[in-house]
């Protein structure tokens, strides 16, 4: 589903669409996956529920997982987006975990929910930098 594109960012391609919701979001089992590849380190039992950050063009989102989201899909907030152009198949990019703690942060997000194999760099390197 995504690729390593650069040294922060995994790149991917989503339909992408307005929604009613107020984050945006994808649907869960895709959400709590990436998450599990980008944020975790395998030690232990950690949390797959912190918000992904996506890019999409110029802007930034933190992304939660919600099941009413078909899979595949990037559902964004009405208020969010040009409705005008959407929906779509875009390519998007995933902030790797290190830059993603600190959109959060900026975002309003506590810095203290990102403990260790959360988004605050102690994810993984995957080898072949692919992600499902």
């Amino acid at each position: 589903m995504f690729e390593r594109f650069s040294s922060s960012y995994f790149l991917g391609r989503l339909y992408v669409e307005p929604y009613d919701g107020t984050e945006a979001a994808i649907h869960r089992t895709e959400h709590e996956r990436l998450n599990e590849c980008v944020y975790t380190d395998g030690s232990g039992v950690e949390r797959v529920d912190y918000p992904l950050v996506m890019k999409l063009d110029t802007a930034y989102f933190p992304v939660v997982g919600d099941d009413g989201v078909p899979s595949g899909t990037l559902a964004l907030p009405r208020d969010a987006v040009d409705s005008d152009a959407l929906p779509d198949d875009r390519p998007v990019l995933l902030v790797d975990a290190p830059r993603a703690a600190e959109l959060l942060r900026y975002a309003g997000y506590d810095p203290d929910d990102f403990a260790p194999g959360g988004p605050d760099g102690s994810g993984p390197d995957r080898p072949d930098d692919r992600l499902a």
